[in-house]
């Protein structure tokens, strides 16, 4: 299911990258959570472990480095590296658990950052193999061309810019690609990129990424202050990218905690932000407030969107924020697992750094994800949060 390293979100190698250089001696934990309360995931277990023994087995190609470095923010100690790296099958361990499926990824995080993308794929299209033998993909198709439809006669100009963000719950790899093609075929004023970097590669778009919550997360547990961990991820990401892959994840402890650390140097410093957890209107309304508040032109600004987006809901943000603030919508499962059937809502979150306890905290509660309850508290408070804010779990 998996036949290259490049089958991944670019997020992970530009993090990867970031890891090399800020946190090589780092150890982490992962931990995969199954949100379909209703689906057990152990009858899947053995052909789960069998591609995820393949996916130990792969190389970054010669081709693969050639197209890497063409992307001018990868830096070729770090090519070096990825071409020696090969994920190590220690340190993933799945084991049936007494309610579902248990997946759990320990090791230095140099080394275990690249399992969270295809493991989630692998699961899902596992998945999907199984209760779907024969899909219908004339429904897909269908459904796809209706979305396309809604873009093209919603009166948008090419100021519109959607990506694929589908990777990790997609129905299969070969059902993103043919919707990755087709939106590149019907949209090529609007269809600016995927974060698939395989298909980037394959159809000459735009790698779309910068950093995930776990970057935020490990630097809870990297040795500056809890309260100043936020900042100091932001910095050393600033320092490793020098002005590229400029949008900032802005929910790991909420949008209120992330705007009082985004100051004047930082708002300056990076393109935008990005929404992944909350109400997008009104997150929106907030970082536009704080941008004038700083006395920062707007329109020289970015906001992407990238939590459960449909085609309708970008349509919808879109015209709401249309020539107040630039904009960008990263639409997922919608895009590559909608062809009529239920797909799974699976996660794997960072949940240890260093034999410390990490967070994320987000703008929903049932987004936290955490498995120390004191620690959780502790973290409320140095970041001034509510209190209601009491599930440890995602």
């Amino acid at each position: 299911m998996i036949s290259s390293l490049l089958d991944t979100d670019l997020y992970k190698l530009t993090m990867m990258q970031a890891v090399l250089h800020n946190g090589p001696a780092a150890n982490v934990e992962y931990r995969f959570v199954n949100r379909n309360a209703n689906i057990d995931l152990r009858p899947y277990r053995e052909q789960i472990e069998r591609e995820i023994d393949h996916l130990c087995e792969l190389h970054f190609t010669k081709s693969d480095l050639i197209y890497l470095k063409s992307l001018p923010f990868f830096k070729p100690e770090f090519l070096e590296f990825l071409r020696i790296f090969q994920l190590n099958r220690d340190f993933i361990q799945i084991n049936d658990g007494e309610r579902d499926l248990e997946i759990t990824i320990k090791g230095p995080w140099l080394h275990t950052i690249m399992f969270e993308v295809p493991v989630l794929a692998i699961v899902s299209e596992v998945y999907s193999q199984a209760n779907y033998p024969t899909p219908d993909y004339q429904k897909g198709r269908e459904r796809l061309h209706a979305k396309i439809t809604e873009i093209q006669t919603a009166d948008l100009d090419d100021t519109y810019k959607l990506s694929d963000f589908g990777t990790r719950r997609r129905f299969s790899f070969a059902w993103q690609r043919e919707v990755v093609e087709i939106l590149h075929q019907a949209l090529p004023a609007n269809f600016v990129g995927t974060s698939n970097v395989a298909l980037a590669k394959e159809f000459s778009l735009k790698p779309i990424g910068t950093m995930a919550h776990e970057y935020f997360q490990a630097y809870q547990a990297l040795g500056q202050r809890l309260a100043d961990s936020q900042k100091a991820a932001l910095q050393s990401w600033a320092n490793e990218y020098r002005g590229d892959l400029g949008i900032a994840l802005s929910d790991i402890y909420g949008i209120d905690a992330f705007l009082r650390d985004f100051d004047l140097y930082f708002c300056k410093l990076f393109d935008g932000v990005r929404h992944d957890s909350g109400n997008p209107f009104e997150w929106g309304e907030k970082v536009i407030a704080h941008y004038q508040a700083m006395k920062i032109d707007t329109q020289t600004k970015t906001l992407v969107f990238s939590d459960r987006l449909t085609i309708l809901k970008t349509i919808e943000l879109y015209r709401y924020f249309h020539k107040r603030i630039k904009l960008g919508f990263g639409v997922g499962t919608k895009l590559t697992n909608d062809l009529g059937y239920e797909p799974l809502n699976i996660v794997i979150k960072m949940t240890r750094c260093n034999g410390q306890p990490v967070a994320k905290i987000s703008d929903e509660p049932g987004k936290v994800i955490c498995d120390d309850p004191e620690y959780l508290a502790y973290l409320r408070h140095v970041f001034k949060l509510s209190s209601h804010i009491d599930v440890v779990n995602d």
